[in-house]
């Protein structure tokens, strides 16, 4: 089999990790390229960092991946990309064609901060690794399955059929951790809610290993309140800013996105450790986490009551794996579904943190592992 090079292009940063065939697969080099299009953009390898790199975008970022396999010998002979959004046709990783790339231009509007990038990303290591073939895998896949009711947005129905639809995201997560429960003795929860918690932050309700609902919908802007992005409003803010403060709809967009969410309400940090750390002395900070942390315990009852019940809860993301005081605070007042903390356990980030009927779980996702599988599976197949 094929040595895998996953990459995984953020907002402004660029993970990647090269893997050889095994179970679990080997990983032989892994490393980020942080800050893009900022000054004194950093390439991590393998833990040691320098800063002096330079990457006005992700295209140019290439570069800087392509020396640090050569310098490990490393031969790649086939990437996966994660794409944020595949609109409506693609439902699963798809081998990149011309054909596939056109399709991405025409849905770019579905996501303008994530999908030209990416697409520059696939073109550019068309260029830097000639020949190799490349894959596509969907952060929206995993969600194929929604149930209409789940699915389908209380809009006129005539926009359902330019694809305007609840699609979710995490995608990639979801799928990795998914496969990592099925693989423990006990298998995989049949009623599953998973916190994927981060800079991005959504919830997915799990039934038997597929998606039936999820707080992200047409973009990743919608559901939990996060670092920056607004989450669920009353979408009479749009018409209301218009008319009192002159907001076009882009300014609307820049807002919700960039300026909103924990950053917005505190004022000072779209970043949970600095909250935790001001909310004594900072009623913004103290009301940021109240908010973020009241989301996550209502989408979880919310989610436990279309399973019909919860056999399992799991916490992932840089979040749901590091943050005990966030865990603890969102599971508050939840004894009623069966979901009871040992605060100790919790404390410590272990891998079972309850004591109750619901198995509470910390883990740690890893999108990188779950593309290189997919690859793997789309050149097998």
């Amino acid at each position: 089999m094929a040595t895998v090079l996953a990459v995984n292009a953020g907002s402004s940063s660029l993970k990647f990790a090269a893997f050889a065939p095994g179970d679990p697969p080997l990983r032989r080099l892994a490393g980020s390229i942080d800050r893009i299009g900022q000054p004194g953009a950093t390439l991590t390898i393998d833990g040691g960092a320098r800063s002096d790199a330079v990457a006005h975008d992700h295209a140019a970022a290439l570069p800087l991946l392509v020396d640090a396999l050569s310098a490990r010998g490393i031969t790649v002979d086939a990437i996966g990309h994660r794409l944020v959004h595949g609109g409506p046709r693609f439902l699963a990783p798809t081998r990149v064609s011309p054909e596939l790339l056109a399709e991405l231009q025409r849905i770019s509007p579905f996501d303008p901060e994530h999908l030209p990038a990416e697409i520059a990303l696939i073109e550019a290591c068309a260029r830097h690794f000639p020949g190799r073939t490349q894959i596509a895998c969907f952060d929206t896949a995993f969600h194929r399955d929604l149930p209409r009711a789940s699915r389908l947005l209380a809009i006129p129905r005539k926009y359902e059929a330019k694809g305007v639809w609840r699609y979710g995201f995490h995608g990639l997560s979801y799928a990795y951790l998914t496969r990592a429960l099925a693989r423990e003795p006990g298998g995989l929860p049949a009623r599953l809610v998973i916190a994927h918690l981060g800079n991005g932050a959504s919830i997915t309700a799990i039934r038997d290993g597929k998606s039936v609902d999820t707080t992200m919908a047409f973009t990743p802007t919608a559901g939990l309140p996060m670092s920056r992005r607004s989450g669920d409003l009353d979408p009479g803010l749009v018409a209301y800013l218009a008319r009192t403060e002159g907001m076009t709809a882009e300014q609307f967009h820049e807002m919700v996105n960039t300026r909103s969410g924990l950053l917005g309400i505190s004022e000072t940090s779209a970043d949970v450790r600095d909250l935790l750390a001001r909310e004594g002395a900072d009623v913004r900070a103290a009301e940021a986490l109240a908010v973020f942390c009241q989301a996550v315990r209502k989408t979880i009852g919310a989610h436990a009551a279309v399973l019909g019940g919860l056999d399992a809860l799991v916490f992932a993301g840089g979040i749901g794996e590091h943050g005990a005081v966030i865990r603890a605070r969102a599971c508050e007042g939840l004894a009623f579904l069966g979901i009871a903390l040992d605060l100790a356990r919790n404390a410590e980030h272990a891998p079972l943190i309850s004591t109750g009927r619901v198995a509470v779980r910390v883990m740690r996702t890893d999108e990188e592992v779950e593309i290189a599988i997919s690859t793997w599976e789309v050149l097998g197949s």
